[in-house]
């Protein structure tokens, strides 16, 4: 969800920006015969009141060169699968989407195997700091009692981040936000999924077509890191709007898992803390959208602590 994101400056504008632009470069250079790797698109924002329409209207009017279209309200729907009320319209983002991230995963493996990277499967339990000077080294203390020693180091551990700085005297607080999702086996057997989007979101819930007669739905919103079925009654229902072929599936599978939210500052966390010492975390719900403008700010520190211990 790069395009669709309401502001229009700032950091957090230009960080979505520019990592869709470089999405299509990492899916040309990642993609293989076995895993065809694409962007499911477009993706459909419906909006749930006149005032949201309003503020979609507006978007649309700054970024139809960014792929943006306005859908009108009550738009007639092909298949037997309704969406949601549509009584105030939406946004179509031809742009934005949905990537596959098993395939994903198993690209980015294959072209870590390519670049030869040394892969460790230990936890980091401990860092510490071995000198004061600019071309300072850090320990590495791992769970089976080795250690590495490098001169830089990219701490990337969301929720464990604060574990492995408060040593180091610094302070990230980053809070659990729990997210669950389902995938629902539709009753009806129309296998029709032609007029649908790739995503459609409707009151910040998700629907993604997951094979013939399959839907995903995600994610909620709960602070902590315990499941609340409170919430995830809310989420299935869709707050009382969801229509009848959606509350009589059935539920194939339900899981949740952590998102790291960083207090009292913007998502991500992307700062060089000392020479040798990068962190990239705190994603929040955006780990996948922003890795390629993450790892592109990362390989530019990297290069630029390696020019200054070079001098």
């Amino acid at each position: 969800m790069g395009h669709v994101f309401r502001r229009s400056s700032g950091r957090s504008w230009m960080l979505r920006k520019r990592s869709m632009e470089l999405w299509e470069e990492w899916i040309a250079q990642l993609k293989t015969k076995e895993n065809p790797l694409i962007v499911n698109k477009p993706l459909i924002q419906l909006a749930s009141s006149e005032k949201e329409a309003s503020l979609m209207a507006k978007l649309f009017n700054d970024r139809q060169d960014l792929g943006l279209e306005l859908l009108p309200p009550s738009r007639t729907i092909k298949s037997g699968r309704s969406w949601p009320e549509n009584h105030y319209g939406g946004l179509i983002s031809h742009q934005d989407g949905r990537i596959n991230p098993i395939q994903l995963q198993q690209c980015l493996l294959h072209a870590i195997e390519k670049c030869n990277v040394h892969k460790i499967c230990e936890t980091v339990i401990r860092v510490d700091r071995l000198s004061s000077t600019k071309d300072r080294q850090w320990r590495l203390h791992l769970s089976d009692s080795t250690s590495l020693t490098k001169q830089i180091i990219i701490i990337c551990a969301a929720l464990g981040t604060e574990k492995l700085l408060n040593p180091l005297g610094y302070r990230f607080p980053i809070d659990p936000i729990l997210g669950q999702v389902l995938k629902l086996e539709l009753k009806t057997n129309d296998n029709d999924w032609s007029d649908w989007p790739a995503v459609l979101c409707y009151e910040g819930i998700n629907l993604i077509p997951d094979g013939t007669n399959c839907l995903l739905m995600g994610a909620t919103l709960e602070p902590g890191t315990y499941a609340s079925s409170k919430a995830l009654e809310q989420m299935k229902s869709m707050n009382g709007s969801a229509p009848d072929w959606i509350r009589h599936a059935s539920i194939a599978e339900h899981w949740s898992g952590l998102r790291g939210r960083p207090a009292n500052r913007t998502a991500p966390i992307l700062q060089t803390l000392e020479p040798g010492l990068i962190i990239a975390t705190g994603h929040y719900r955006n780990g996948i959208l922003l890795a390629p403008v993450s790892a592109e700010w990362v390989a530019k520190e990297v290069m630029t602590t390696e020019r200054e211990s070079s001098i």
